[in-house]
Order: C-alpha cells, then structure tokens, then sequence
C-alpha cells in the first residue's frame, strides 16, 4: 500500500472527545441565525439534506443559496484546544508508516489544519483533501475520491482510505481502494478490509500490509 487516506473527524481522534458536536451547534446555529430558517425545522431539514446531498451544505447551496466559504468559516469556527490536544502514541504510529500520508476530509481544510496541529501530527501528512477538493461535493459521492486520487497520483489499487462512515468506505472499495474502518465491528458485515478502534491502530496494520507485500 503506496498511499493512504485519512478522514478527519472521529477518525483521527475519537468521538468520545466530542468535538463534532460543537460544529452541529454551529451547523443549527448557521441555519437559523443566518439563513434564517425556524429553529423547529432544523433538525428534520438537516436529516433531509444528509439523505438528499450528502451534506447540510449543498442543501444549503442548492435550497437557498448560500455562500458555502461563510458556510464553512461559520460552522468550523470552534474552540479545538478545549477538546483535543497532543497525541504522541498517533504522531509515532504515523511516523512508522512509510506510505504517503493524506487527509481527506468534508469539512474545510482551515479546520483539519486547527485538528491535527492541536494533535500536534501536522508535520505527518502530505497534504489535506477539503470539500473544495470537488466543487463542494462530498463525500460519498465519487467525484471528490476521484479527485483526491488524480491530484495526489496515487493508484486506488495501492491505497487505502480510512474512515469512520462505512457508506464513505463503500465508495472508496468500489474505486479498488482498500479500507479500514476505526469503530465498532457492529457497524459492519465484513464489507471493509478491516475493522480497527483508533487511527493509531490503523497505521500500525496498515504499515504491516506494506511489509507483507
């Protein structure tokens, strides 16, 4: 395995840090305050367009225009260091993995850059994938795992994604990626390559795949 894919949030660092739920806050906070919806809708819009485009944001772009760059400066803007900090067990597990290293996230590169600085793992990857990567399209969609792979050259036959959503592995498995999956193996029928509990775990095993081949 030449290249590996990492998503960022509850990937790079367990949800149990409850970070995520201080972007839905300003995801609920966006959508009432600024476009301007009642807060009774919030909720069921946000399922809607989770089940519709993928992301609150491309509803958003879609339904009512919005500006996806205050969008994405909007909902990121959130205090990191009150949740996460140095993880040097993940900086060393990352820095044993000879592969090429890639963040490949649906949030906004600003934020991923706060994430792993505070993680203090920055200096570990090559470069961060955003929703720009693809015009704002997310992940599952194929295009911006299409354009992650054409802009880093890596064959999707000699990489690896990472992920805690299993519906955003599925698509990486069907562009011959291999896939980890960092959780629980309940949330699986075997449809990954492995089911693993941290990232940390993940580059050990990976980098374990690159010796055995």
């Amino acid at each position: 395995m030449d290249a590996v894919f990492f998503d960022l949030d509850n990937t790079l660092y367990t949800a149990r840090h409850n970070l995520f739920n201080l972007i839905d806050v300003r995801i609920n906070r966006y959508m009432h305050e600024v476009v301007g919806i009642a807060e009774d809708q919030v909720d069921g819009l946000r399922r809607h367009y989770w089940e519709t485009y993928g992301v609150t944001l491309q509803g958003l772009i879609h339904e009512y225009g919005a500006d996806p760059e205050h969008y994405l400066d909007y909902v990121h803007d959130i205090d990191v260091p009150s949740r996460l900090s140095a993880d040097p067990a993940l900086k060393q597990a990352l820095n044993r993995l000879s592969a090429r290293k890639f963040v490949f996230t649906n949030g906004s590169s600003g934020h991923a850059r706060r994430v792993l600085s505070c993680l203090n793992i920055d200096e570990c990857f090559e470069a961060i994938f955003d929703i720009r990567v693809s015009r704002y399209i997310p992940k599952p969609q194929e295009p911006p795992y299409r354009a992650v792979l054409a802009a880093s050259g890596a064959d999707p036959r000699r990489s690896v994604m990472v992920e805690d959503s299993l519906v955003n592995l599925q698509t990486a498995a069907r562009l011959g990626m291999k896939t980890v999956l960092v959780g629980s193996a309940q949330q699986t029928d075997c449809r990954v390559d492995a089911v693993v509990e941290s990232a940390q775990e993940a580059a050990g095993m990976i980098q374990r795949w690159r010796e055995m081949s």
